[in-house]
């Protein structure tokens, strides 16, 4: 849960999301998942990009579309994605473009 954590927040700072809000917006996503990991603990694997989707999820609501795509030609604004979505791995990819951008935890 702690790498979850690590490379959630290492992308939240590396785009400009490190502020006391959106930490405890990934704090939230942590707890929330480790209830999840309690209940399936074979799921591990799965956690990072489950809590980066929470948090994505979470940022959505309110309003902030996060990470944004500074990796592909498309001049209209949208943010990456998580794949796989549920799987061990995980990695940022703009689907508009059908690339992949970085792993999660390697944002630049």
């Amino acid at each position: 849960m702690l790498t979850a954590r690590a490379l959630v927040l290492h992308d939240l700072a590396t785009r400009g999301f490190n502020d006391p809000v959106m930490v405890s917006c990934l704090e939230d996503a942590v707890a929330g998942r480790q209830w999840w990991l309690d209940q399936w603990p074979d799921g591990a694997e799965h956690i990072a990009g489950l809590v980066a989707q929470d948090v994505q999820d979470r940022l959505v609501d309110s309003g902030i579309r996060w990470p944004r795509c500074t990796a592909c030609d498309d001049l209209q604004d949208h943010e990456l994605r998580i794949e796989p979505e549920l799987g061990p791995d995980p990695h940022w990819v703009c689907e508009r473009a059908g690339i992949t951008v970085a792993p999660l935890g390697r944002l630049t």
